[in-house]
C-alpha cells in the first residue's frame, strides 16, 4: 500500500521519514510517552532512526501498521497516529501527543480523520481504541472522537515485558452516519 496524507482544519497527517527523526527522538523523550506506549525505554536515536527509516515504511508497504506523523501546517510535530490492521475489517488506533501540543484536541481531530479514511477507504467496519487501564489521557482523546468504552480487559497489553490491563473501546461506521460494508446486527438490551 502507498501512503496516503489525509488534511483536517487544522492539521496535515502524512508518513515520516528520514527528516522527522530529529523531531521523533525529541518527542519520545517525554516520560509519559515512554510510560505509556510500549516504545523503547530509554529511547535512542538509534530507535528513532529505525522507526522513520525502516518501521514506518514496512508498514506502509505490507499493510500492516500504518503510521502518520501529525503536523501543524507549519511543519512542527504535534504526534503520532497508527492503525494496525487486524482481522479483516478491523483496525486498532494508537496515538500519542508531543508534551507542548497536549490539550489542544489535535490527536481527537487526527484519530477521527483516520478512522474516517479507514472506513471509507480501506473497508474497516470496527476502528479499536486499547490503553493501559488508567491512561486517562489516552481515553479522554478516545472518548472526545466518539469512541464507545466496552470495558477493561486483563492481562491484554505487554508494556516492556509486563503484562497489563488494558481499557478497549471500538468507533464504527455508524457513529460517524457512514454506511458498513458488512451488514451489523448489535445485540438487543
Amino acid at each position: 500500500m502507498e501512503p496516503v496524507t489525509l488534511t483536517t482544519d487544522r492539521l496535515l497527517l502524512r508518513t515520516v521519514g528520514p527528516q522527522d527523526t530529529d523531531a521523533v527522538y525529541a518527542a519520545a523523550q517525554d516520560p509519559d510517552i515512554q510510560r505509556w506506549t510500549p516504545i523503547p525505554s530509554p529511547y535512542l536515536p538509534e530507535h528513532a532512526q529505525s522507526f522513520t527509516e525502516q518501521m514506518v515504511p514496512e508498514g506502509w508497504a505490507n499493510g500492516s501498521m500504518l503510521t502518520f506523523g501529525v503536523f501543524l501546517p507549519e511543519g512542527d510535530l504535534v504526534g503520532m497516529l497508527g492503525l494496525t490492521m487486524r482481522s479483516l475489517g478491523e483496525a486498532e488506533v494508537g496515538f500519542w501527543a508531543t508534551k507542548e501540543h497536549r490539550g489542544n484536541g489535535y490527536i481527537t481531530e487526527a484519530a477521527l480523520a483516520a478512522s474516517r479514511w479507514a472506513f471509507t477507504h480501506l473497508c474497516v467496519d470496527r476502528v479499536e481504541w486499547r490503553a493501559e487501564a488508567g491512561n486517562k489521557a489516552s481515553r479522554a482523546v478516545a472518548e472526545r472522537a466518539g469512541f464507545r468504552m466496552e470495558g477493561t480487559l486483563r492481562s491484554a497489553i505487554n508494556n516492556k515485558g509486563v503484562r497489563r490491563d488494558c481499557w478497549v473501546g471500538s468507533l464504527l461506521p455508524s457513529d460517524l452516519g457512514l454506511p458498513s460494508t458488512a451488514p451489523y446486527l448489535p445485540t438487543r438490551s
